[in-house]
């Protein structure tokens, strides 16, 4: 891992989110099977976590298996789902170390038993940590959780806990998977594709975003303070107009 300095960014976003793109394209420009590349960015998130504290990041959002992605090969999704199992089992005590609070959201019904006990294990075991707060977008889709919290407040509003005159822009935010958490300042995508995937959907209505060309692989701690920088010179005025 290269060093950060441990000066952050002046007015540098708090909450990042990121959308890791890229790995396939990285495998096969090397001649190499797509898991090849995702196993590269499993290791990349190592280093994008630990800068964070140095760069005034507290939380980090990453997206890692889309309600999409299911789409993809027999072999492909295999293979990523041992690779999240083998990321959460070899990672654990290094995150608890280091002060990350693990979340996972998404819906976890799709999944299999091994894995979501792991993912459970993962969150009780640094639900005490506050120095970084990692959360983990798998098998999640904004639309899905934007369907998953309406059926939620549906239930509420039908058991007479909520009254459908209460429900408004501010209602809808606690039923999310990320009620604990707040919007991201920034969004990141890497690999040179300019859309947004179905991710945080809600949440990322006023969020900055940066589309850049680097592969997940490639993407460094030096790249992310660059993107830190930036963010803290840009005006975010949420729809108001300058005094």
């Amino acid at each position: 891992m290269t060093a950060v300095p441990d000066t952050a960014p002046p007015g540098g976003p708090r909450h990042v989110a990121i959308i890791m793109d890229g790995n396939g394209r990285w495998a096969q420009a090397r001649g190499r099977p797509r898991l090849f590349g995702h196993h590269a960015g499993a290791r990349r998130v190592r280093d994008v976590v630990e800068a964070c504290p140095e760069l005034g990041i507290k939380y980090l959002t990453i997206f890692a298996f889309s309600t999409e992605n299911w789409k993809r090969t027999q072999v492909e999704v295999a293979g990523l789902m041992s690779l999240f199992r083998r990321y959460i089992t070899r990672e654990a005590r290094a995150l608890k170390e280091r002060g990350v609070r693990v979340r996972f959201i998404g819906d976890r019904l799709r999944l299999d038993e091994k894995l979501v006990m792991l993912m459970d294990q993962l969150e009780e075991m640094t639900a005490s940590n506050d120095l970084v707060h990692l959360t983990i977008a798998l098998n999640y889709g904004g639309r899905d959780e934007v369907a998953r919290a309406t059926r939620r407040l549906a239930q509420d509003v039908a058991a007479g806990r909520l009254s459908p005159d209460d429900v408004d822009e501010e209602t809808l935010p606690r039923y999310l998977d990320t009620h604990v958490l707040p919007d991201p300042d920034l969004v990141i995508r890497t690999s040179g594709e300019a859309r947004i995937s179905n991710f945080l959907l809600w949440q990322s209505a006023y969020s900055e975003y940066e589309f850049i060309d680097t592969l997940w692989p490639d993407f460094s701690a030096q790249e992310l303070r660059r993107l830190c920088t930036s963010y803290g010179t840009r005006d975010r005025r949420f729809g108001a107009v300058p005094a």
